[in-house]
């Protein structure tokens, strides 16, 4: 439920594979209301009894549907069922497949479970996330060369959020800390300085954010880990790093992990042909 509230209405997303299509736009959507709802998921739909079973506690429960569904039958099912038993329901794919399909002259495959089939792209995903899990913060340095993109930043500029993310969309990605008054490791120095991004922030941000940091885990706030002057310093330091080493910068301050991420997928991939 979005609120702590007798919801006042109840969406059931429908969809022959795992409902994440639907679930992200329904809650896209209701992000833009206040009232009270409950979500309800109903995934691997792929026969007309189960279709079926659905519309009618749709109806009993008078819950909107939205599906995404993409075998012609099983949208008929939907469309039928929903009419005769009085429910509203939305079709997510439908239409924009019949657009795409005019505009490609083609006929589409209508085969459900595609967006997470077991296919080379799954695979090298997997991969990726496994390969970021084994070379987070620093670790296994020796192996880094294998990575698509090493991050490397002060603490606290989203270097874990973000090499997770890359993961996900099949990016191996490895990072790295720069500690104060340490060498970074000579692994990280002899890398191609293509893949290498350098993560900055304001320093004022991110002093705001250690102390956050330092409050979550009741630490003491009184450290040079957030003392200002300290920081600064910090941050120049490796800005300055990662100019003479020929590493791309990015400025993280502000700024989602979403939008750093794509930031980063576009700077790798003009730099390697993508």
């Amino acid at each position: 439920m979005a609120v702590d509230e007798e919801p006042s209405m109840q969406v059931f997303v429908v969809s022959d594979g795992t409902g994440d299509t639907g679930t992200a736009t329904v809650r896209a959507a209701m992000l833009q209301f206040q009232s009270p709802w409950r979500l309800r998921v109903f995934g691997e739909i792929r026969r007309p009894p189960e279709a079926k079973r659905v519309v009618a506690r749709a109806a009993e429960e008078n819950a909107l549907v939205v599906f995404s569904l993409v075998e012609r039958n099983m949208v008929d099912v939907m469309q039928r069922e929903a009419q005769q038993q009085g429910v509203v329901a939305l079709d997510l794919l439908g239409p924009l497949i019949a657009r795409v399909a005019q505009r490609l002259h083609a006929e589409p495959k209508h085969q459900p479970g595609l967006l997470h089939s077991m296919s080379e792209d799954y695979f090298a995903r997997i991969d990726a996330v496994e390969f970021a899990v084994n070379h987070d913060d620093g670790a296994n340095v020796h192996t880094l060369y294998d990575a698509d993109i090493v991050l490397t930043g002060v603490s606290r500029t989203s270097k874990t959020p973000l090499s997770m993310y890359l993961a996900q969309r099949g990016y191996k990605t490895g990072n790295v800390p720069l500690v104060p008054r340490v060498d970074p490791p000579r692994e990280l120095l002899e890398l191609d300085s293509q893949r290498v991004f350098g993560l900055l922030i304001d320093a004022g941000e991110l002093m705001t954010i250690r102390q956050a940091r330092l409050r979550a885990i009741k630490a003491s706030p009184a450290s040079e880990y957030t003392d200002i002057a300290a920081v600064t310093d910090e941050v120049e330091e490796a800005r300055l790093l990662c100019r003479r080493n020929g590493w791309r910068i990015v400025d993280v301050t502000g700024k989602a992990v979403e939008e750093n991420a794509a930031r980063l997928m576009e700077y790798y991939e003009l730099r390697h042909g993508g």
